[in-house]
C-alpha cells in the first residue's frame, strides 16, 4: 500500500488491475485503518479515472456472494448517493411503485452514510428482512415482484471499509460503486449519480454491455428524476436534456422533497407517499424516476412509464408490493 499511495500522492493514477488489487488486498485484512482511510481520501481530492473505476467494480462483483435471479429479467432502481440534498427515499419508493406496475425489481441498497436515510434505514424500521437466502429472495421477487438485496450480505469485502466509511460520513469512491456492483447481475438498470463526471464514467462503462439502463444526473445536483428542473438522461439508445414539462408537470421546489432529519421522519414521508396520500411533489418525483424504470425495462416512452407509474401509486398496488414483502419477512 506504501508503494501505492507515494503514487497516489504525486498525482499518479492507477491501472484497473492495481485498482482491483487494493479492494482484494482489503478483503484480505492486508491493509490497517489509517492506510485504507488515505487510500479513500485521495479519491476524494481528485477525479476517479475510469480504469480505476473499472477495477474497484471488477474487484467488488468477483468478491461478491452472486444471487441467480436472472429469470425474473428484474431492474434496478439505485442511486449513488453523495449529493448532500438529503431527499426522501426516492429510488426505494420509486422500486415499489414499478413492482406494483409488474417490472420485477432486484433492489439493491445500504444504510445511509453520508445522507440521514439511506434504502436499508426505511426498510429495516418498516420491518423488511434482510437476506442473502436465494429462495427467501425468489419468492419476494415472485410474491411482491421485488426483493431487498442489503449491500453487506453480498460484499464481505467492504466489511474493513465499512465503518470507515460511517466514520468519516462523507461521501467516497464506495458511492460510485455501489449501483455498479448488484449481485444479482441485472440486465436492467436505473442508475441516478451525483455529477456529469460520473455520468459520463458510467455511460463508458456500460456502453460495450448488452443491458438496458438509463442513467441520470439533475443539473441542480441530484442523483435521480428530481423536478426541481432539468437532468441529463443517457441511455443505451440516447443522451437527451429532460426537463419537468415533458411529462406534463410543472417544476418543484427543493424543499418539496425534503426527507427529514431522523429514519423515524423518512419512514413516515414513505409511509404517506406509498398510500397515496403525498404532496403532488412528492408523487410526481417518485412516478416520474418509477416511470423511467418502467419505461426501460418495457421499452416505452417515459411518458407512458409515468402515465402506468401513477396507476401503480394510486390504485395501492405500490403499497400491496410493500404490505407484501414485510408479510415474507415475518
Amino acid at each position: 500500500m506504501k508503494y501505492i499511495l507515494n503514487r497516489l500522492i504525486n498525482h499518479e493514477t492507477i491501472s484497473s488491475e492495481e485498482a482491483k488489487q487494493v479492494i482484494v488486498n482489503i478483503s484480505n485484512d492486508m491493509y490497517n485503518p489509517s492506510q485504507i482511510t488515505c487510500f479513500l481520501s485521495v479519491f476524494m481530492m481528485r477525479s476517479i479515472t475510469i480504469e480505476e473505476l473499472r477495477g474497484f467494480r471488477d474487484a467488488l462483483l468477483e468478491l461478491c456472494l452472486p444471487i441467480n435471479l436472472n429469470d425474473f429479467n428484474a431492474i434496478d432502481i439505485v442511486g449513488t448517493g453523495g449529493d448532500g440534498k438529503n431527499t426522501f427515499n426516492i429510488s426505494t419508493l420509486s422500486s415499489f411503485i414499478t413492482a406494483g406496475a409488474g417490472v420485477n425489481v432486484s433492489k439493491h441498497g445500504n444504510y445511509g452514510v453520508s445522507s440521514t436515510s439511506g434504502s436499508s434505514n426505511v426498510m429495516e424500521h418498516l420491518g423488511v428482512k434482510f437476506s442473502n437466502n436465494e429462495d427467501f429472495l425468489r419468492r419476494c421477487l415472485d410474491q411482491a415482484g421485488i426483493c431487498i438485496l442489503h449491500a453487506p450480505l453480498f460484499h464481505p469485502a467492504m466489511k474493513n471499509v465499512a465503518p470507515i466509511r460511517r466514520e468519516l460520513g462523507v461521501k467516497t469512491f464506495f458511492n460510485m460503486l455501489g449501483p455498479l456492483v448488484n449481485p444479482s447481475f441485472p440486465k436492467n438498470h436505473v442508475l441516478g449519480v451525483f455529477n456529469l463526471e460520473v455520468l459520463r464514467l458510467y455511460s463508458f462503462l456500460y456502453q460495450n454491455t448488452a443491458n438496458n439502463y438509463n442513467i441520470v444526473y439533475a443539473l441542480d445536483g441530484y442523483d435521480e428524476i428530481s423536478l426541481t428542473g432539468k437532468a441529463k438522461i443517457i441511455s443505451n439508445h440516447t443522451e437527451k436534456l429532460f426537463s419537468p414539462e415533458d411529462l406534463g408537470v410543472s417544476k418543484i421546489k427543493q424543499e418539496a422533497i425534503f426527507g427529514g432529519n431522523t429514519i423515524e421522519d423518512a419512514a413516515k414521508i414513505f409511509v404517506d407517499i406509498i398510500k397515496g396520500k403525498g404532496t403532488e411533489a412528492q408523487n410526481n418525483v417518485v412516478c416520474a424516476n418509477a416511470g423511467l424504470a418502467i419505461a426501460t425495462s418495457k421499452q416505452i416512452s417515459h411518458k407512458e412509464g409515468f402515465e402506468i407509474a401513477k396507476e401503480s401509486l394510486f390504485s395501492g398496488k405500490a403499497k400491496a408490493s410493500l404490505d407484501k414483502l414485510i408479510e415474507l419477512s415475518k
